[in-house]
């Protein structure tokens, strides 16, 4: 069909008049909507908690100051969470999320959860705390010392696969043959708590710092309920070096084992990952990129945050977008290490 002059030259001045609106549309997007962070856990949890830090932060660093909400996805140690941002959620920019670090390394175990999701090619906002990871155990309990879980068992609680209070016990079981026993199953961290407070288990491995200060308040009191066994991290943490606990890797021997744990270990530095779903447009994850950045250091977040003795220490979306990058280039005997161990032990 062929366009008149008269035709063609409204049809320019439409699309010339349309160029701006586009190239503002990031920041004229979010006037009016509604954005939802999709936290992987149970309420109360660490990263429900982190997550509804920033939702009372974000909207003022975002123009149009769009409500926030946050829905708990708890389920599979995160992967029923990062599945749905994968999969289900708008590719707009109206959902974010945040999942245990586990969930974004499990496909690189279990090649055919890769099929599923891919974590390499979620667009992440941050990092909201570059975590160290401890394995705790109650003060009754018969194992008192990390050398003693190679003579004594250590019962343990966890939660779903994925989740690296499963993960870690499992691992540390095989590859430095601990004699530790998992009892999996329980909602999230929180619950594993109680159990751990009412007896049910002894302890519990694969536990970020920041989560173990929130869940037992006395766990710096030489009397306390619990007391932290070992540091399950590459990283030692100066709270934790003062009270001389030590790291697990000075128990490894093996380098290619040592290698691989460091692998794992490095869920610490993105223990509380946000990432934005597939395909949303670049200008969008790159305001909220900027945003997420903003919060975290907004006087009045950083406030909240030490009263609720949540720590803050944050990686930008390009840092955890290279790490996740660099996880899934690790060389596949290590990969196939930690592949033998989680499969063989669960």
């Amino acid at each position: 069909m062929l366009i008149s002059n008269k035709g063609l030259t409204a049809l320019l001045a439409l699309t010339l008049a349309s160029a701006p609106a586009l190239a503002q549309d990031a920041n004229e997007f979010y006037k009016g909507k509604t954005i939802t962070i999709i936290a992987g856990s149970s309420a109360g949890g660490g990263l429900d908690l982190y997550a509804r830090l920033l939702s009372r932060y974000i909207s003022r660093h975002i123009p149009g100051n769009p409500q926030i909400i946050v829905q708990d996805v708890p389920g599979a140690g995160s992967l029923t969470a990062a599945r749905q941002l994968y999969s289900i959620a708008p590719k707009d920019g109206t959902q974010f999320g945040i999942v245990l670090p586990g969930a974004l390394l499990d496909p690189l175990f279990n090649k055919q959860d890769l099929a599923a999701f891919d974590p390499t090619k979620f667009n992440y906002l941050g990092n909201g705390n570059a975590e160290t990871i401890v394995c705790i155990t109650r003060r009754d309990a018969p194992v008192q010392s990390f050398g003693d879980v190679f003579k004594t068992e250590l019962v343990v609680g966890g939660t779903g696969p994925g989740s690296s209070l499963v993960d870690y016990p499992v691992i540390t079981k095989s590859l430095l043959n601990a004699k530790i026993k998992l009892i999996s199953g329980y909602k999230g961290s929180r619950e594993v708590s109680l159990a751990v407070q009412q007896g049910e288990v002894q302890g519990v491995c694969g536990l970020t710092w920041s989560s173990a200060k929130q869940q037992y308040p006395d766990i710096f009191k030489p009397d306390g309920f619990v007391k932290v066994l070992v540091q399950e991290d590459s990283q030692p943490h100066p709270e934790l070096q003062k009270l001389g606990v030590p790291s697990a890797l000075s128990f490894v021997k093996d380098p290619v084992q040592h290698t691989a744990l460091e692998v794992l270990y490095s869920q610490g530095i993105i223990s509380r990952p946000f990432m934005l779903p597939p395909n949303v447009p670049a200008d969008r994850v790159a305001l909220l990129r900027k945003a997420f950045t903003e919060a975290f250091a907004d006087p009045e977040l950083l406030a909240e945050a030490e009263k609720g003795k949540l720590d803050v220490k944050i990686n930008s979306g390009a840092e955890v977008q290279a790490l996740v990058d660099k996880l899934y280039a690790t060389p596949k005997n290590v990969i196939d290490i930690l592949y033998t161990a989680a499969a063989t032990n669960k």
